[in-house]
């Protein structure tokens, strides 16, 4: 939880996801789902009732950005986001694996509000942590000098 939090707010929390939580959230994220889209297809529909069972534990992390002159909510939220990293490497770190995911239901507000996660809040991720099965395969990286220049002013 030690991240970088300008003001030293601590602008975020953790909310644990386990046991038969994580399918009565799939089945809700299941039947959200059907009621945005009626057609939706029966693949669709397992993919979001199990899209909390890959893990047996699943850790939504939720920035709670304050009113603070001086500390931007843009630096609030990122510092969630630095939460969501700190997990993810810690848990590795341990020997678990773990994955970072976010997709539809992390902005849905009818799935937001289930969480218990307030209007002016964000979900910044649901980090998956469990025992690795295979190595994470690799995946083409981005050239960092595509991404990297010198300012000279």
């Amino acid at each position: 939880m030690r991240v970088p939090d300008h003001g030293a707010l601590a602008p975020w929390r953790i909310l644990a996801i386990a046991g038969d939580a994580r399918l009565r959230l799939g089945e809700f994220v299941r039947q959200r789902g059907l009621e945005i889209n009626p057609a939706q297809s029966e693949a669709a529909q397992t993919k979001d009732r199990e899209r909390f069972t890959r893990a047996p534990l699943v850790l939504g992390v939720i920035a709670s950005p304050v009113d603070r002159p001086g500390v931007p909510a843009i630096e609030q939220i990122l510092s969630a986001g630095a939460v969501c990293f700190n997990l993810l490497q810690g848990a590795q770190a341990l020997g678990f694996g773990a994955q970072w995911l976010t997709g539809w239901p992390c902005y849905d507000p009818a799935i937001k509000s289930h969480l218990g996660v307030r209007e002016h809040e964000h979900v910044v991720g649901f980090i998956h942590i469990g025992t690795p099965t295979q190595n994470a395969p690799e995946r083409p990286r981005p050239d960092p000098a595509a991404h990297f220049s010198i300012w000279q002013g």
